[in-house]
């Protein structure tokens, strides 16, 4: 396997956790846009954009809201050996927001969650484990290998820092 970073693909993306008091908000995602259940709000980073635009841009273009204050949580990547693919989520946390909610969302039906109801809820597996990390104090890093051939997650590893 190469060891050349020019060889590897890197795709960026963002995920930004809005919280309103007790509440946060989460898209409920149907199954034909993929990744079923409830996520918060995120996507794929532009180029040139920077990563902290992108966050921002994803939640306004998903929700209607304008988030200010970001505060970054963490890293989640997905490495693919096989394909040479590394996906970097950069993870961000803000209760600080202006604007309406969207009448007709994008990429589902939009809903403030209670904290404490939120892992009762559809949720992917690998938001699941991260939803907790959102709310602690300090950051975190989860490194995930994906095997092609098995079509799953291989290792997780999770730090905190």
């Amino acid at each position: 396997m190469s060891r050349n970073w020019k060889d590897i693909e890197h795709r960026i993306y963002t995920m930004c956790m809005v919280q309103n008091g007790d509440n946060v908000l989460l898209i409920k995602r149907p199954t034909e846009k993929g990744f079923p259940g409830y996520l918060a709000p995120g996507g794929k980073i532009d180029f040139p954009e920077s990563i902290l635009e992108g966050a921002v841009r994803e939640v306004k273009e998903e929700t209607g809201l304008t988030v200010t204050n970001l505060i970054f949580k963490g890293l989640d990547e997905y490495v693919n050996p096989k394909d040479r693919v590394r996906y970097m989520v950069f993870n961000y946390w803000t209760n600080t927001f202006h604007g309406s909610l969207l009448d007709n969302p994008p990429e589902g039906e939009l809903h403030w969650i209670p904290i404490d109801q939120v892992l009762h809820l559809p949720l992917q597996d690998w938001f699941r484990e991260k939803f907790t990390l959102f709310l602690e104090q300090g950051t975190f890093e989860i490194h995930r290998v994906w095997d092609t051939d098995s079509d799953q997650h291989v290792d997780t590893k999770i730090f905190r820092t």
